[in-house]
């Protein structure tokens, strides 16, 4: 009978915590957008340095993320008044809260910030999260795993994040 009442439990609070993830957001609200930061863990990343393309790629997912936000209604907040700590912040998706405390500082209702992982020129990993500021609170999250370094690829996930988690319909 225990076994049977924690296995109740463990599920009730799972689907609790994933029905945390599909809670409405507010229509017009202002977003703290801090940006993609870009993690190359490849060995070619490793003997190689930066690339020029690679980092392209990261303004076009900022880019295709600010629009889809202000299609939806919401409004992009100017990052200038944090841009000093902003710059010094290795990875504003894993600041143990600097994202949501930068997006405080900015009077936003929610801080969005986005990574993308390396692994090879095959395997790369994509994740885009929103927390409500007031909270804390992951209010929507995904990472999805794409195949081929290439604009085309870095943009099929970055919609596929946005269409079928953040704004589905």
């Amino acid at each position: 009978m225990q076994r049977i009442l924690i296995a109740l439990i463990l599920a009730f609070s799972t689907t609790v915590a994933l029905a945390a993830l599909d809670k409405p957001l507010k229509p017009g609200a202002k977003v703290a957008f801090l940006g993609m930061t870009f993690t190359d863990w490849s060995t070619e990343g490793a003997y190689n340095g930066v690339r020029p393309d690679e980092t392209a790629r990261i303004k076009l997912l900022e880019g295709a993320t600010r629009d889809r936000f202000v299609e939806e209604g919401f409004v992009i907040l100017s990052n200038d008044p944090v841009a000093t700590e902003l710059a010094s912040t290795v990875n504003p998706a894993d600041c143990y809260g600097c994202d949501v405390r930068m997006a405080a500082r900015l009077g936003a209702d929610y801080a969005l910030v986005g990574e993308v992982q390396k692994i090879s020129n095959l395997i790369l990993s994509m994740n885009l999260v929103l927390r409500d500021v007031r909270s804390g609170e992951t209010l929507r999250g995904l990472a999805v795993d794409i195949r081929s370094n290439t604009d085309e690829s870095w943009m099929r996930g970055i919609r596929y994040i946005l269409k079928n988690h953040f704004f589905k319909s």
